[in-house]
């Protein structure tokens, strides 16, 4: 091999990877270099080499690409999380069209001339989450809260994140400054020791009510009656609460949850629906963008008033109940109790009669609730990163709607899923939604029929 680790090369980026790292080519040897822009002549280290491909990082820009902005963290390298922030937005779209399209071209064997719509775009690409998970740690005596450096758990520490919310900033600072007063150890994963392990900030935009969850490796916490009034103080923070996480895990919350103080959840809308938002429930982390996607799922539906709608995976009901508006029966399947429940209790609160939900397995109720209610005339499913379940897969096909409205979060299942539909489903629409800007991630609408 003519190359060697730590070797200085110089090196045109040409293109991006779906994971965000630049592509570029040494005599026709592929490198992978984070952050780096197509079009961006750089020096580059190499740090690692394989077979057919290697990695580096820049050493010096030798010529911009006109596609670099300068990024606005200032921890950015380190931490990896938004790790297309040295794009411009538009870049960032542009590159996630070709992730979106690439997978179902590649993996889900449509033609290259299929049509993906360009993503619809974010007026906010900053301060636009309203979920904050960060993890608690020790540097140099002192207690931290930031986030993990990219492929590792070493912590950063970081109270500020530019895509949160800015209120996280100072309910962080009051959590870890009370812990070196009380002298509350942080959780140690080597030796699953220590109290604190993560906090969680859930901040409801349009009603302004903010969630403050502390996980704890243990039943209760120290002087817990010292920091009950330090966050009632805080402008915003209307409930606050502690997880019980005592299993050494990398999951973030545990089963159980005590209140400290307030209703032990929030509530915000997305339009002009009212949702109840507990520490475990799903609800989307970006609420702008969200009324987006559901007005985009609803474009797809094309609801006429007289159909029956089956919404799998329908977490606490947020789709089914946008659904209901327009549609004659919507019956939410979701393997959650809790989520269920969460959704009884939304439709209530929106005093939505037609929209009925059901707990189990989505390939197990969906037979069974053919011996209930009419064949659905449309079928929404919106699963969790690893897709669907290949039974469900046979489910669907089995089901046979005239529609299947596919709400996805990872491109690659996507693919893989509507492959296995093929047979019988033709995409007839494919719309991307930026909901994670500054990051690869990506949400995709697609409409499904199917062939005669």
């Amino acid at each position: 091999m003519e190359f060697k680790k730590n070797e200085i090369r110089e090196i045109k980026i040409e293109d991006m990877s779906v994971e965000g790292m630049g592509i570029g080519k040494v005599n026709g040897f592929a490198f992978f270099v984070a952050g780096t822009a197509p079009g961006d002549v750089i020096k580059m280290r190499i740090v690692k080499l394989k077979k057919n491909y290697g990695y580096g990082i820049t050493e010096e820009i030798i010529s911009p690409s006109p596609l670099r902005t300068e990024p606005k963290c200032p921890v950015y390298k380190r931490c990896g999380g938004c790790n297309l922030q040295h794009l411009t937005y538009e870049a960032q779209l542009n590159l996630k069209q070709r992730t979106v399209k690439n997978n179902l071209t590649r993996i889900g064997g449509l033609p290259e001339s299929i049509q993906v719509n360009s993503p619809v775009g974010s007026e906010k690409p900053f301060r636009y989450r309203n979920k904050g998970q960060y993890p608690i740690g020790c540097i140099k005596g002192k207690t931290a809260a930031g986030f993990y450096a990219q492929r590792s758990h070493n912590l950063i520490p970081l109270t500020d994140c530019l895509i949160n919310q800015p209120s996280d900033s100072l309910i962080l600072k009051t959590i870890t400054d009370f812990m070196d007063e009380k002298n509350i150890p942080s959780y140690n994963e080597e030796t699953g020791t220590g109290t604190v392990r993560h906090i969680l900030i859930r901040t409801a935009v349009k009603t302004g009510e903010i969630m403050v969850c502390i996980v704890i490796n243990s039943e209760d916490l120290p002087e817990k009656t010292a920091l009950i009034p330090l966050l009632k103080e805080i402008p915003g923070i209307t409930t606050a609460l502690l997880n019980i996480n005592k299993k050494k895990t990398n999951v973030i919350l545990g089963e159980k949850c005590k209140i400290l103080f307030g209703r032990g959840y929030i509530t915000d809308y997305i339009v002009s629906l009212k949702f109840k938002i507990s520490p475990l429930s799903f609800f989307q982390v970006n609420p702008t963008q969200t009324e987006k996607l559901y007005q985009t799922v609803l474009d797809f539906a094309a609801l006429k008033g007289t159909e029956t709608v089956f919404d799998l995976y329908c977490g606490i009901g947020t789709i089914s109940l946008f659904l209901a508006q327009k549609a004659k029966t919507v019956c939410g399947i979701e393997i959650v109790p809790q989520a269920i429940k969460d959704a009884k209790e939304n439709a209530k609160e929106n005093g939505i009669t037609n929209a009925h939900f059901y707990t189990g397995a989505a390939e197990t109720v969906c037979p069974a609730l053919l011996k209930e209610v009419p064949r659905p005339d449309i079928v929404v499913v919106d699963p969790p990163r690893k897709g669907c379940d290949p039974a469900l897969i046979s489910t669907l096909a089995a089901v046979a709607p005239e529609k299947i409205i596919y709400v996805s979060c990872n491109p690659s299942t996507l693919a893989r899923d509507l492959a296995g539909l093929s047979n019988l489903y033709t995409p007839e629409k494919i719309t991307p939604v930026d909901m994670f800007s500054q990051t690869t991630g990506i949400e995709t609408v697609v409409l499904l029929s199917r062939k005669i």
